[in-house]
């Protein structure tokens, strides 16, 4: 739906705001939920194949044979990838020309309660992090970031988050000093640490930039793109090779057995930060690397 806005003095101010309404917002959140983690992303599954095939040890290339059966069954069965169904973490664009009718919040918090009940999703969360720690039962609240965007839709990614591999996740201030080789040393002390915690092979994201709080979120936004694609400056496109490798080289391999799969891809998001700071931060996914995307 879309209509004329108005100003106090009776002046068109914008031709089309499109109206989104709080219930298919919220059947799509459940949709997603239930979608993400039983589905493994295609760029995903492609990726696996071809560790598969390029793999030569032979304990990681069964385990490697074992994951893809096993996503297959949850695809064929609509049972979970994996037991951890995460934390839904949702990325919504919202653009400037939508109106949400209805709290937008709520509905994101609805669909993800329907989601988990109705696709009987295991529920991780709980309500206080440290003293209580009580079962919300519906895997509520979600972890919700906002980004306002030029145009009339409403896209929203959706990424159930288990804590295997978010455990592992780093943050670190370098200073620029540092420099490309502090950034490198960094990520793969990172990936070491993790070793077979994270359920590898990983899916890894890289934050550059920003500050403290915003880079965590880039690295989560890295984690999440097209394990095919590459940042659009040709540096860190070749960073992003570069760190593949050497991650690759470490040894972990699938489940931690050894072998040359340590890691499935690895993207780098940045962003524009102060003179006096580098901000790094790497995000580590298991390699379900569970997301679904929805544009309304």
């Amino acid at each position: 739906m879309s209509k004329n806005v108005y100003n106090d003095d009776n002046k068109k101010v914008c031709d089309i705001m499109r109206e989104i309404n709080y219930d298919e917002i919220v059947a799509a959140i459940k949709d997603m939920c239930i979608d993400a983690n039983t589905i493994l992303p295609n760029d995903i599954s492609e990726i696996i194949e071809e560790a598969y095939q390029n793999e030569d040890f032979k304990l990681a290339k069964e385990t490697l044979e074992i994951l893809k059966e096993n996503a297959n069954i949850a695809k064929e069965e609509n049972a979970p990838i994996c037991q951890d169904t995460g934390m839904a973490c949702v990325f919504v664009e919202i653009g400037q020309d939508v109106h949400i009718i209805g709290d937008l919040n709520k509905a994101i918090n609805e669909g993800v309660r329907l989601g988990y009940n109705e696709g009987y999703l295991r529920k991780s969360v709980v309500d206080d992090p440290m003293f209580d720690r009580i079962n919300t039962k519906d895997n509520t609240p979600a972890i919700i970031h906002y980004e306002i965007v030029p145009g009339d839709q409403l896209k929203i990614t959706l990424a159930p988050k288990g804590f295997g591999s978010e455990n592992m996740c780093q943050v670190k201030m370098l200073k620029p000093s540092d420099g490309v080789d502090g950034v490198k040393d960094f990520v793969l002390k990172v990936v070491e640490d993790a070793g077979p915690n994270a359920c590898p092979p990983m899916v890894i994201g890289v934050g550059i930039g920003g500050s403290f709080d915003y880079v965590t979120y880039l690295s989560k936004k890295a984690m999440l793109r097209d394990a095919y694609s590459h940042h659009k400056d040709k540096r860190y496109a070749a960073l992003e090779d570069e760190l593949l490798d050497k991650i690759n080289q470490l040894g972990i391999g699938p489940a931690g057995y050894g072998g040359k799969t340590t890691a499935l891809s690895l993207n780098i998001e940045t962003y524009p930060t102060h003179i006096a700071g580098m901000p790094v931060a790497v995000s580590i996914c298991c390699h379900v690397a569970r997301h679904k995307e929805v544009v309304l």
